[in-house]
Order: C-alpha cells, then structure tokens, then sequence
C-alpha cells in the first residue's frame, strides 16, 4: 500500500499472526498478559511498545489472542487511558517539533511543507476519531494550542 503524500510504498513486510487462537506452545496466562500491560502502562510505555515488548521479550505473538482484548481494550479496562489516541498525540509531536525548528529557521521552506502535511494528516485523523465518538466533538487543533502542550 502506497505513503499518503509520496509516491512509494513502506518497507517493512512485517505480517501479523495469521491464526486468531493462542499457539499451543504459550504458556503464559490471560491474566498474567494483563498484568504485564498493565504494569508497562504504568512505567509510561506506549500501547504499541507494549505490543513490541510482549511479543519480542516474553513471546506473545498478540495480546488479543490471548486475552480477548486488544491492549488499549486492557488498558481501558484498567483506568489506564490517554486522553488523545496514540497515533495523533505522535503527529502532534511531531508538528510541535518542526514548529519550534521553524521558529530558529524560518526560511526553511522544505519543513514548512513538512509542517503543513503533518497538519493535514492530523486534520483529517482527528475529524476520523471525532466520527467515532474516540474524540470529542469540540476538539480542535490549532498550531497555537499544540504549542502550549
């Protein structure tokens, strides 16, 4: 599948587990996945790291295999969430960042561009999750808020 605003395709081919069962050969339980979430979370590790973690340091190829829950699902559970969705709070990081280098470098224009793209994707990723009931109906992003953050 193609990149949003250029034109090739990402490089990574990683492919998720094709069965939706836990592997025989798991012997960690349900409950001591939830509590590795939970305890990850609470260190203030990202819900796709925790993914990463669970996969590469204890050998659970999906949380929602075993558990039937997805780790966000486990986290909300937990009274563990974040206010805003995790792949619009990192493009919003983004954009803080190219904003405070515009502010030393104002005649770059190739980041002004960069900065206008990331904010169109975060325009059109928050109009999704308002959609969805994820946000609510009154946020907004302005380059003056996220500057506050």
């Amino acid at each position: 599948m193609a990149r949003i605003h250029v034109h090739t395709h990402g490089k990574s081919h990683s492919i998720r587990p094709t069965s939706k069962v836990a592997p025989s050969w798991l012997t960690t339980s349900p409950d001591q996945v939830s509590s590795l979430v939970v305890k990850m979370a609470k260190d203030g590790v990202s819900p796709s790291v925790i993914g990463l973690k669970l996969r590469d340091e204890h050998g659970v190829p999906l949380a929602r295999s075993v558990t039937g829950k997805t780790v966000t699902q486990v986290l909300a559970e937990n009274n563990i969430k974040s206010d805003m969705p995790e792949d619009l709070e990192r493009l919003v990081r983004k954009a803080l960042g190219l904003q405070k280098h515009l502010r030393a470098h104002n005649s770059d224009h190739r980041n002004v561009r960069s900065l206008e793209l990331v904010e169109a994707k975060i325009h059109r990723l928050s109009k999704y999750y308002k959609g969805i009931g994820k946000l609510p109906a009154t946020w907004k992003y302005a380059a003056v808020i996220a500057q506050l953050e």
